[in-house]
């Protein structure tokens, strides 16, 4: 059943509000709720503490993170490595939206949003690698 319930949090589909706390903490390591809130706050947009709390308990729920309780103030961190996890994430959506068509993602992108020219070079050096293997 432990699992189980593992998988059911790799594959399950987060929230909006998940996935800011997963770039939390990614970004900052183990931290607690508090220092969560704070960068929600400061980053994101205004969310109150017990909200921040309730939903990182129900993600420890679903092993979505872990929490280390040896202190008297509890700290979380991810349970899902954020490359793994931003893999399988962008795999849905092409696999849902695009057909499974990365050229047809990279053309939507690229003709939504603005590149830089050091990340155009970037791309391109990135396909020019790819024509090499």
């Amino acid at each position: 059943m432990k699992a189980e319930n593992k998988e059911q949090g790799k594959k399950a589909e987060p929230t909006k509000s998940e996935l800011e706390i997963l770039q939390v903490l990614w970004k900052h390591g183990p931290s607690t709720v508090r220092f969560v809130n704070d960068r929600l706050n400061e980053e994101k947009r205004a969310v109150q503490y017990t909200s921040t709390l309730k939903l990182m308990q129900i993600m420890f729920e679903k092993e979505i993170l872990k929490r280390d309780e040896s202190n008297m103030k509890h700290v979380y961190s991810a349970a899902v490595e954020e490359q793994k996890y931003k893999s399988f994430l962008l795999d849905r959506f092409v696999d849902s939206l695009y057909e499974g068509s990365a050229a047809s993602l990279m053309m939507q992108l690229l003709g939504n949003k603005k590149a830089s020219k050091k990340e155009l070079d970037e791309i391109r050096a990135l396909l020019n690698k790819l024509d090499k293997e």
